[in-house]
């Protein structure tokens, strides 16, 4: 069991529970993700913007570890009809850091994170 990931999600979801302002959720899930789970270095939420993927929340919009990143996980963002509208990117510079745990609670916040984006 990930605590880091598992204590990170519940800032998150008491976030979206609130019914902040979805840009507001954004950028509290990449500030919770990067400062709660020491493993993760980077994280990001892409929209879909017609054909572009945009940028909307990252923990360093300077540099994303795209090139110095060992491991990274996608998430889809979905909203309430289940299609995807974004992609949650996670990364690390640890070689061997995520495992299922990890996998499930940030599948669930990229659910919650979609969900309230089409609400608003």
């Amino acid at each position: 069991m990930s605590i880091p990931t598992d204590i990170a999600s519940l800032k998150i979801m008491a976030h979206v529970y609130k019914k902040k302002d979805v840009y507001s959720i954004f950028a509290k899930t990449v500030e919770s993700l990067v400062d709660t789970v020491p493993y993760i270095d980077w994280v990001g939420i892409y929209m879909y913007e017609n054909l572009d993927h945009k940028l909307v929340a990252a923990s360093c919009f300077e540099n994303d570890l795209r090139w110095e990143c060992n491991g990274e996980l996608k998430f889809p963002v979905k909203n309430a009809n289940s299609t995807e509208i974004g992609v949650m990117v996670v990364r690390t510079k640890e070689a061997i850091a995520f495992d299922v745990t990890d996998v499930a609670t940030l599948e669930t916040i990229a659910s919650a994170i979609g969900h309230e984006y089409s609400l608003n």
